[in-house]
């Protein structure tokens, strides 16, 4: 794939705000289609995002919204998060795992981005690892860009669809050949696929409760969840 400035990856288009909202809602229906987590455990949530340059803005935007995480649990259950971040020349770090949102807050406060290529890879294979020593309920992608190659990542991907862990991807920007890439790791691995405005931090804040209300409570939670996108969620998934 051809390697692209890190500072300059979107394409320049303005999303349409009408489009992105359909796109949303299509996306937090589709999660509440999926099978419920076990009930006895805590349910288990790899948050996996682009640390290279140009997601800043929404590295901090994200910030200020995984709170939201948190207040879609459930009250007879429990949500552990795992952030996992690429940034820089090759470096790719896994957190502890954690169960509140100023523990989260804190480790991504931490951490400030650094131009270099992605490494989608990495994500998928520390998930298949994670997924393999305990259950991991779901994985949530946060980019918009892809450096490596594709029939690599799909077939990782595939892997991970096998492994009956579902990745949840959230593009920013509009690139069609990554948008198409990114669809097809969320068919691969029967999760979903939904593309977001940093200009509209609701439409984030959302998805990020509905794929935490999935993975702590299962559908039956997700359906508890107002607004379009929660609907749309479920649709989506019920596709696969």
């Amino acid at each position: 794939m051809n390697e692209k400035n890190p500072t300059t990856r979107r394409d320049g288009v303005v999303p349409r705000q009408g489009e992105i909202r359909d796109e949303v809602a299509a996306f937090v229906e589709k999660v509440g289609k999926l099978a419920r987590p076990n009930a006895a455990e805590d349910g288990r949530l790899l948050f996996a995002m682009d640390a290279t340059m140009s997601r800043q803005p929404t590295w901090d935007l994200a910030i200020s919204l995984q709170a939201g995480m948190f207040e879609a649990i459930p009250k007879d259950a429990a949500l552990q998060v795992q952030l996992l971040y690429f940034r820089g020349l090759g470096e790719c770090r896994a957190s502890k795992w954690v169960r509140d949102a100023s523990a989260l807050a804190k480790l991504m406060s931490s951490i400030s981005c650094q131009g270099g290529n992605t490494q989608i890879g990495k994500v998928f294979s520390h998930a298949r690892d994670e997924h393999k020593t305990r259950r991991i309920n779901a994985v949530v992608f946060v980019g918009d860009a892809i450096e490596e190659d594709v029939d690599a990542l799909c077939a990782k991907a595939g892997e991970l669809g096998l492994l009956g862990l579902p990745v949840f991807v959230f593009q920013e920007g509009r690139d069609a050949r990554v948008e198409a890439a990114f669809r097809e790791f969320a068919r691969l691995t029967k999760g979903a696929y939904a593309r977001f405005d940093n200009s509209a931090p609701g439409q984030l804040a959302s998805l990020l409760k509905a794929v935490a209300a999935y993975a702590s409570g299962g559908k039956a939670h997700l359906r508890l969840q107002s607004g379009g996108e929660a609907r749309a969620l479920l649709a989506q998934i019920e596709g696969r």
